[in-house]
């Protein structure tokens, strides 16, 4: 066993670890939850990972996500993920795939390559997409649900999406995921009501939008840390 994965070890056993080192996990989305995911998969020694997001990093990423630095500010955030992935562990192999994924994309992806799927993507039509492609092909999912404009890590829930409550995105998933003949899935969701965030009426000029959620640095990250452990939890039964 690699020094860098020692203590790990301790904890898993050597077995596991092995276990890891040949696992392939695909994480679709990298911004302020699916950074941290892909940054604890590395650190576990996850062998083989394939980042899919068609963003860059900007400068209002740099108060929560992991990638977001100023010296990254302007460059896709595959490509930082996949610098920082193997500079953490040089023999990981990264696939990068800058696209935004949505279903006239979803062919790009053959998902009986993976040996798990991380949804960590905004919009319901992707995830969606992602879960019946997941279904189909017999690959475990999990999905990370709404982390926007709250305040509470500690508030965080692993539960099947049937059994989830008080997440509005939870509520929309549960109901069209039934419609398509699934009722369960693992999902990182929270009980917290959502604040209101302030208005900020040059940014929405900006970037064009409707509304923009606020976050902070520990929310977002929590769930990306339960949604790792998780991975690996399930990838060394």
């Amino acid at each position: 066993m690699k020094e860098q994965f020692s203590r790990t070890g301790l904890l898993l056993g050597g077995e596991a670890v092995e276990k890891l080192a040949k696992s392939r996990v695909a994480v679709f989305g990298v911004g302020g939850v699916g950074g941290y995911t892909v940054e604890a998969l590395a650190r576990c020694g996850v062998g083989q990972l394939d980042l899919i997001d068609s963003d860059t990093v900007s400068v209002s990423n740099i108060n929560r996500q992991i990638l977001a630095t100023h010296s990254t500010v302007g460059r896709l955030k595959v490509d930082v993920a996949r610098d920082r992935v193997l500079d953490i562990n040089p023999e990981c192999v990264v696939r990068t795939h800058p696209v935004f994924y949505l279903p006239d994309t979803a062919a790009q992806f053959d998902f009986t390559d993976y040996d798990y799927v991380v949804d960590c993507i905004d919009t319901v039509t992707g995830k969606l997409q992602l879960v019946e492609r997941a279904v189909a092909a017999g690959i475990p999912i999990i999905c990370s649900m709404g982390t926007g404009n709250k305040l509470d890590p500690s508030g965080f829930m692993v539960a099947d999406i049937s059994k989830t409550s008080m997440c509005p995105l939870a509520r929309i998933m549960r109901k069209e995921l039934k419609k398509r003949g699934i009722d369960h899935i693992k999902v990182v969701y929270s009980q917290e009501e959502a604040l209101t965030p302030a208005v900020d009426e040059e940014e929405l000029k900006r970037t064009g939008k409707r509304q923009i959620p606020g976050s902070v640095a520990f929310v977002p990250g929590a769930a990306g840390l339960i949604l790792a452990g998780e991975v690996v939890k399930d990838l060394i039964k």
